[in-house]
């Protein structure tokens, strides 16, 4: 799987700011949103750029709440990882990550254990933070643990619900609908691939 980048995805430079970023959104989901017509590309192409746009909203997020570390001397933890990606991830969902682990999506989230978490979803797992955990924030469900993904979708928000083959419910709420049915998709995917 190829590594995403959100700039080419919106069209703008990797030194866009905030509102170039936000203005980019605007004009891309005005041209592709569904409603508009176009189908199931324009739907593919909506999920592409919501992903886009929250992998770089949640990267602002990140840079916001990290504190402040002087530069280290080797390797950046992810650097096969593009680095709008690295940011949305933060360090320690960079640090949960396998080597050349893919990620596909970022974006923000809350669960029932934190209003504000981080979901990423690899090439082999979904990943999250509890962002305002004291310990243990960094949770992760491998594909083959999953039985089943599926989306409950409302007009601006989704939850993604994942069960597990233990019988444990995850619910990954505030989701874009268009990320959180991209999101059910590649999962679904994903569980065709480890089951054939």
């Amino acid at each position: 799987m190829t590594d995403v980048d959100p700039h080419s995805i919106l069209g703008i430079k990797p030194d866009a700011d905030e509102r170039d970023v936000a203005a980019a959104y605007r004009a891309q989901a005005k041209r592709w949103h569904p409603d508009r017509g176009g189908g199931v590309e324009a739907a593919r192409r909506m999920a592409e750029i919501n992903a886009a746009y929250d992998m770089l909203r949640a990267g602002v997020a990140q840079a916001a709440r990290a504190p402040a570390r002087p530069p280290r001397p080797r390797a950046a933890r992810g650097s096969w990882l593009a680095e709008p990606v690295r940011r949305a991830l933060g360090p320690e969902l960079l640090h949960a990550l396998a080597d050349r682990e893919a990620v596909r999506f970022v974006t923000p989230a809350s669960t029932w254990a934190s209003p504000h978490a981080v979901l990423a979803v690899s090439d082999r797992r979904l990943l999250w933070l509890l962002d305002d955990a004291p310990v243990a924030r960094v949770r992760t469900l491998a594909f083959r643990d999953v039985e089943s993904v599926t989306h409950r979708a409302r007009r601006r928000a989704a939850t993604l619900v994942v069960r597990t083959l233990a019988g444990r419910r995850h619910s990954f709420a505030d989701l874009r609908p268009h990320t959180a049915a991209a999101i059910e998709r590649h999962v679904r995917d994903a569980l065709l691939r480890t089951a054939s």
